[in-house]
């Protein structure tokens, strides 16, 4: 099986000062990236209100170092999840690429999905694409000034809405609307206002040029790609030589191709390129120009799939049939590709799962390294960082344990709010007898906590040394 990998065409030249007028479109491809539209956005603007406990659901308390997730409480020290959850979405989107292109451009990517929202609104208060070439030609009067200003209006509001929808995630997003405008902080300003302008910027001017070049993922998408990679491609034995034709007639009898050339394909491409220049950096893999070729081969009374989810292999042996599920999916890079996502995301969930939810830390008071007291026993003073790592309130007694006649100096038992961390100082206590025994050294010990209930097994444990002083 061939496992080379594909040729794309660069990105087009296009000028910077050309802006792209995107026809709307309706087909199986544009109903699935609203579909993805309404998924993402409904999470990311509605996630931030769900209440759980008595508090945000969704919370990165940057200030309080604690970050709720659906009832989890993360400390700063889980990072690595974090870090575990990007590789997993970079193995992910390596593996959905060797099955079919760059579908998370084309249907997830943020740039795609708020493009896609301004033009909506762009679409709904300046008409369709022929309206919107018009009005771009068209001197300034006051019918331009109503619809440009409604439509920078509209894209304003949205962008601060997404702006304050992110602080939200960090900043509780019900004390922080009672505090719009004038309560809000200097910070949580400037990154409303920071992130609604990039939204603002992104999504209503740059939009295909982020695409084209600034995301550094279509010039190296071809390096996770083979020759049974399937992809938005142009079926060019089929359509050339392009020429016009009646409905109903057949173009092998005209001596022509199915392509009437009539463009449609690139009017919809929010993009702006020739699908049918063959595979190509700047493609999102968006499906729209399928969705219209299809209209137009339905029109003509001809097949479908002139333009459509191929693969090289596919095209370049019009006899082969497609390949089976089983054997797309059994192909060397799939399989190194997705057994590597499966065995990350087991071994990450698993370790989530399993996390402590009591933490210890202990740290030896440095005014108080050692000392002797009444009777030749020794003492050493300990700071102790108790952290709850849950959603329910724990009382915990502190212990030691190491060598013989190793104590505290009195029972200590704390009380731990719900997702709170408490500090303490503990002196832990060797009798005379072992002192004098082992003076001189330094005595391996640890210190724990546990439920003072006795009904859970939940506790903590951290090491750390005794010094019997001479």
């Amino acid at each position: 099986m061939s496992t080379r990998i594909i040729p794309i065409v660069p990105a087009p030249n296009v000028a910077a000062d050309v802006k792209i007028q995107a026809r709307s479109i309706t087909g199986r491809f544009t109903r699935w990236r609203w579909a993805m539209v309404w998924l993402t956005q409904l999470g990311y603007y509605g996630l931030p209100w769900l209440q759980l406990n008595g508090r945000q659901a969704l919370l990165f308390d940057l200030q309080a170092d604690r970050f709720f997730l659906f009832g989890a409480v993360l400390y700063p020290q889980d990072l690595i999840y974090l870090a575990g959850l990007l590789v997993i979405s970079a193995m992910l989107l390596f593996f959905v690429t060797t099955l079919a292109g760059r579908l998370w451009c084309g249907f997830t990517c943020p740039q795609t999905v708020y493009t896609e929202l301004f033009q909506w609104i762009e679409h709904r208060l300046e008409g369709d694409r022929q309206a919107r070439l018009r009005l771009d030609n068209s001197p300034w009067n006051a019918h331009k000034l109503a619809r440009r200003g409604g439509k920078h209006l509209g894209w304003f509001v949205l962008s601060l809405w997404t702006g304050f929808t992110l602080v939200g995630y960090f900043t509780p997003i019900r004390e922080l609307a009672t505090a719009v405008p004038f309560g809000l902080g200097p910070w949580e300003a400037f990154w409303i206002g920071f992130y609604g302008l990039a939204t603002y910027g992104n999504a209503g001017f740059l939009r295909e040029k982020v695409c084209q070049h600034m995301c550094p993922y279509g010039r190296f998408q071809g390096s996770m790609m083979d020759a049974n990679t399937l992809y938005v491609a142009y079926d060019e034995r089929r359509g050339e030589p392009r020429a016009p034709r009646p409905r109903g007639s057949d173009p092998v009898l005209r001596g022509s191709g199915a392509c009437v050339d009539c463009t449609l394909c690139v009017q919809v491409c929010p993009v702006g390129i020739d699908i049918r220049q063959g595979l190509q950096a700047a493609c999102i893999s968006c499906g729209l120009c399928i969705d219209a070729c299809n209209q137009v081969m339905d029109k003509l009374r001809s097949p479908r799939g002139l333009i459509r989810m191929a693969s090289e292999r596919e095209l370049a042996n019009p006899d082969t049939t497609a390949m089976r599920l089983r054997d797309h999916l059994g192909r060397r890079r799939v399989l190194v590709y997705g057994g590597l996502l499966i065995a990350l995301t087991a071994v990450m969930a698993s370790s989530f799962l399993t996390r402590p939810t009591l933490r210890l830390n202990a740290v030896r008071d440095r005014g108080v390294l050692a000392r002797q007291v009444e009777n030749g026993a020794a003492e050493n003073v300990y700071r102790l960082h108790l952290m709850n790592a849950s959603e329910k309130a724990r009382d915990v007694w502190v212990n030691v344990n190491g060598a013989d006649g190793l104590r505290l100096s009195s029972p200590t038992r704390v009380h731990l709010d719900p997702a709170a961390a408490h500090t303490l100082t503990v002196t832990v206590h060797l009798a005379a007898e072992q002192a004098l025994g082992m003076a001189g050294q330094i005595i391996p010990i640890r210190l724990g906590i546990a439920e003072a209930d006795g009904l859970s097994n939940d506790r903590a444990e951290t090491a750390s040394t005794f010094i019997v002083p001479r």
